[in-house]
């Protein structure tokens, strides 16, 4: 099975205008844990092979952001899960990608 989550959490309660300095560790774990992934300007897409997996995954997100002295949380998160499938995190985008260069 592959699981691709995208994920956006980033602190509502910390003030100023960026909140890089949040979500630059939670990407961090991300990259740590050794499941492919890819970082966007609006959030991380990461592959699994489970839903509890990627779930885990939001969980620890959380704690990371809890321990920064987070108290307000916001997060989005969208699954595409597909049996029998894996490397579609690379494969969905060379898909598009072979699309636009084909002739039309």
């Amino acid at each position: 099975m592959s699981v691709l989550l995208e994920l956006t959490i980033f602190p509502l309660d910390q003030g100023g205008s960026g909140v890089s300095r949040f979500v630059a560790p939670v990407v961090a774990m991300v990259r740590d844990s050794g499941y492919p992934h890819q970082l966007g300007p609006m959030g991380t897409v990461v592959e699994t092979e489970t839903l509890p997996e990627a779930l885990a995954l939001i969980e620890r997100a959380q704690a990371i952001l809890d321990a920064m002295g987070c108290e307000r949380v916001y997060a989005v998160a969208k699954f595409d899960m597909r049996k029998r499938a894996e490397g579609r995190l690379e494969g969905k985008i060379a898909s598009v990608e072979h699309r636009l260069g084909a002739p039309e």
